[in-house]
């Protein structure tokens, strides 16, 4: 059988696979909407693609996560590795733990942890003040509403505005387990966040802040 080449020409005069290169893109934490962005980049060829998530696959992660059936049971990012080399042929790089502070990330960084503990940590041991790290994209997300952030961990307005927003998971508003997460809100918060690379790459005005809500449908950037 023929080897299958990517055509990527529709895409082209928005984004190159070929102009964006070896840059190393980071999707930490590979559940609801980490699934979605990492699959979104991959079919736009981004190339050297790294997923980090210690969290194996549960029947309620198949509605609004990308994960098959089949994949009950599997490392996620294993799983995520195989639904992405199908469809696209390219081979992502897993890593089957958790990141944290300690944790050396570089290029762009999706920060899709669940804990907000958690974020904070990674933030303040390897993102904040890292030059390494062009821009941190970070996103929110309640049944139908969210928020997307694309933050320079080097530039100080923005460490203060994204710094402003953070809270403690004891402060967190705790939803029914039936009112938390639904695929077109996932999908939707996922897209507007891979826009922001796209944006960025692009020299646009990527915005740091997006506030978007389905019900009444808005969408605030600043």
């Amino acid at each position: 059988m023929a080897e299958i080449v990517v055509d990527y020409w529709r895409q082209l005069d928005l984004f190159s696979p070929e102009k964006f290169g070896d840059k190393e893109v980071h999707v930490v934490g590979v559940g609801a909407t980490g699934s979605y962005v990492a699959y979104q980049l991959a079919k736009m060829g981004v190339k050297n693609l790294h997923v980090w998530d210690f969290d194996d696959v549960e029947s309620h992660n198949l509605p609004n996560q990308i994960f098959r059936l089949k994949d009950m049971g599997r490392a996620k990012v294993d799983a995520l590795k195989e639904i992405i080399a199908e469809a696209t042929g390219i081979e992502i790089a897993v890593h089957n733990e958790a990141v944290t502070g300690g944790t050396k990330l570089q290029g762009i960084v999706f920060l899709l942890v669940d804990s907000m503990n958690v974020r904070k940590d990674i933030w303040l041991g390897s993102l904040k003040f890292k030059l390494s790290v062009e821009l941190m994209i970070e996103t929110r997300m309640a049944i139908d509403n969210g928020r997307v952030y694309a933050i320079k961990p080097s530039r100080p307005a923005d460490i203060k505005l994204w710094e402003g927003t953070l809270y403690s998971d004891e402060e967190a508003e705790e939803s029914p387990c039936t009112n938390r997460s639904i695929a077109p809100t996932v999908s939707f918060i996922a897209s507007l966040a891979v826009w922001k690379l796209i944006k960025f790459f692009n020299g646009e005005d990527y915005e740091r802040e997006l506030i978007l809500c389905a019900r009444p449908s808005t969408i605030i950037g600043s």
